[in-house]
């Protein structure tokens, strides 16, 4: 069993933490001992886990911010390390799902998903590596983590935008490690299947949206919680071990 303290003296932060997998990894990370920032849009939902976390013996504070744009998440990364400290764990997990049929063009969605899963995830990097260093030359380690999505590595016809966004975050974590890598920053780039998450809800297409919920019926998805927990086991390894790539999914999903 993992100890309730084993990320103790660690700042963490979590983008898109106001649900789904990022409000999970938020818990677990306090649950475990960390300083936890939690970074999205909506104050409100914010500020109601913080009070949950607070409540129950965690550490945690709200930053609400638009992570597509550089400015405010510069300010708000500056904004942390003077309250909370050096962030040592950044997990950017700001992301949108808005699948379309080509036949369906929708420039508006294309863009969304583009600015906020490739956007964001290059605006909270630019804002947050120099603390991630600092961070890992004082106590040996520290780590950044990418969610992609299994849809970045194959074929998802209505998914092209989508899928796309997510092989970028692959990629892009790839790279990033053999640059951070020397300097004890660990990349770790989380694959996961289907999740149970509001990302659902987002889905416009009703034969996509009712084509999705089917899959119910012969694969038991999995909960954000199911994610977290992994993604909270990677960052407590040993600083010598560092886990690049983690596909998680659903054991009945073969595609």
């Amino acid at each position: 069993m993992p100890s309730s303290a084993e990320l103790s003296g660690r700042v963490a932060v979590v983008t898109g933490a106001s649900s789904g997998i990022g409000e999970q990894i938020a818990r677990t990370f306090a649950a475990r001992g960390a300083s936890v920032a939690l970074l999205a849009r909506r104050k409100d939902k914010l500020k109601a886990i913080v009070k949950d976390i607070t409540a129950s013996g965690g550490r945690a504070a709200s930053y609400p911010v638009d992570l597509t744009d550089a400015s405010a998440t510069t300010a708000v990364a500056g904004e942390i390390a003077r309250e909370l400290g050096d962030a040592g764990i950044v997990v950017s997990n700001a992301g949108i799902m808005l699948p379309t049929p080509l036949s369906d063009l929708n420039p508006p969605d294309w863009s969304r998903q583009v600015e906020l899963n490739i956007g964001a995830v290059n605006n909270t990097l630019i804002a947050f590596t120099e603390q991630l260093v600092r961070s890992a030359a004082t106590t040996g380690v520290a780590d950044l983590v990418n969610t992609a999505s299994f849809a970045g590595r194959g074929v998802f016809p209505t998914f092209s935008v989508y899928a796309a966004s997510k092989a970028y975050v692959i990629h892009l974590g790839n790279n990033l490690r053999a640059e951070l890598g020397p300097k004890n920053v660990r990349v770790t780039t989380i694959q996961p299947g289907i999740v149970g998450t509001e990302l659902q809800s987002h889905i416009a297409d009703e034969n996509v949206r009712t084509r999705l919920a089917a899959t119910r019926d012969t694969i038991e998805w999995l909960t954000p919680q199911d994610v977290a927990d992994v993604v909270a086991y990677a960052v407590g390894l040993p600083a010598r071990v560092n886990l690049p790539e983690i596909t998680v999914l659903p054991t009945r999903q073969t595609a």
